[in-house]
């Protein structure tokens, strides 16, 4: 169940369903292996078995050169798993980082958002952090890359806004397109899925890309 709010913020309380059953024997190793980025919710983190099946993947992913992927999804989650999800990151097990300011500031128990966003830098190969109505950062070591927010009419629900950026985001890293360019497909997907109720996008994501001048 998703309340709205007037202003376009949301609460959810969340039947994980069927995932939670997910474990190592559901993983299909070809599938992870032809898929050059894997990617996890950090929801997904609190079944034991799922836990493994991440872990497994990871495995795989990296044995065929590919790379794997974590949202860090609330910061709920990252103070349940702070310490876990840092070693994630900082063992290589995970490659790319999507965050928001909330769960950066979380993960490295700061108040001071440059101090979260230099940790993060050098704890995972790349990172992505909105900061809603500010745009995103896109960090790789030492390079930076600052992406506008995409303007919209009107915040209707904020419902799978992150969900979408990675979406636009990883679109463009697979398609080996320059961190700017995944950042403003992240961005206009984002934009797109918070003036509509739900987190299914109503409008063509690829011709609104196009449009954009992004295709």
């Amino acid at each position: 169940m998703i309340f709205v709010t007037e202003d376009g913020e949301r609460s959810m309380n969340t039947y994980l369903g069927a995932c939670v059953e997910l474990g190592p024997d559901d993983v299909e190793p070809e599938v992870v292996a032809d898929a050059k980025v894997t990617y996890f919710e950090g929801y997904l983190w609190d079944p034991p078995l799922a836990k493994d099946a991440i872990r497994e993947c990871a495995k795989i992913a990296h044995a065929n050169g590919r790379e794997v992927a974590m949202t860090l999804s609330d910061s709920f989650c990252v103070h349940r798993y702070r310490a876990e999800f840092l070693e994630l990151m900082r063992s290589g097990t995970v490659d790319i980082v999507f965050a928001n300011r909330a769960e950066a500031l979380a993960l490295y128990e700061t108040d001071d958002f440059e101090l979260a966003l230099s940790m993060i830098a050098k704890d995972c190969k790349l990172a992505a952090v909105t900061m809603s109505e500010e745009g995103s950062i896109i960090l790789k070591g030492d390079e930076r890359v600052k992406v506008e927010a995409t303007k919209v009419h009107r915040v209707v629900d904020t419902t799978g806004a992150g969900d979408l950026y990675a979406a636009g985001f990883l679109f463009g890293y697979t398609t080996d397109r320059s961190l700017l360019d995944c950042g403003k497909l992240g961005s206009l997907a984002a934009g797109i899925v918070i003036e509509q109720v739900g987190p299914r996008p109503m409008i063509s994501l690829s011709a609104a890309a196009r449009d954009a001048g992004l295709l």
